[in-house]
């Protein structure tokens, strides 16, 4: 069995969520492993329908949303603006873009707070997390391997003061042949 743990957070501004992503990469955290939800409040929404004419409200709208991302947060991978039914338009970056864009597709999956359980977030953490997203607030995940990176990911929240800060842990089982 494997463990894999997530650091969640929540924060304010798309310059705090750059600075704090800046200061995870210092740490040592790949990009590939730091998810960000922010809301879109530049026009996605619009984009989304333009591009997927004969798709669901949904569906991801495209991956040339990395060109809407300035700074630390257009390094990182697996960028695309998302419209999630109940919520609106987000730009989405890291490992919670694939586990959203299956969530938003199918709406029935339960949209945000589904994809968040999804990740190994409790339902009732989901729930809140899920309304504070949806009030404006930009979501911050990283995903370690070990309790040293957890303990760096949580000093660099704590130190910018990110709000809400959780640890998730979910233990998958090996597959056997």
């Amino acid at each position: 069995m494997t463990m894999h743990t997530s650091v969640l957070g929540l924060t304010t501004t798309r310059q705090q969520a750059e600075t704090i992503v800046a200061a995870l990469h210092e740490q040592g955290i790949p990009s590939q492993d730091i998810s960000v939800l922010l809301p879109n409040k530049e026009g996605t929404h619009d984009f989304a329908h333009e591009n997927n004419t004969k798709a669901p409200e949904g569906a991801i709208a495209g991956a040339s949303a990395g060109g809407a991302l300035g700074g630390g947060l257009g390094l990182l991978l697996g960028i695309g603006a998302l419209a999630i039914p109940g919520l609106g338009p987000f730009i989405a970056a890291g490992p919670i873009m694939a586990a959203l864009s299956g969530a938003a597709v199918g709406a029935a999956a339960g949209g945000l707070a589904g994809a968040l359980i999804g990740l190994g977030i409790p339902e009732i953490e989901a729930k809140a997390y899920e309304g504070k997203i949806k009030s404006g607030n930009i979501l911050l995940a990283v995903h370690v391997g070990d309790s040293g990176a957890r303990t760096r990911v949580k000093k660099v929240f704590e130190a910018f003061q990110v709000k809400d800060i959780v640890s998730v842990g979910e233990v998958q089982a090996k597959k056997s042949a």
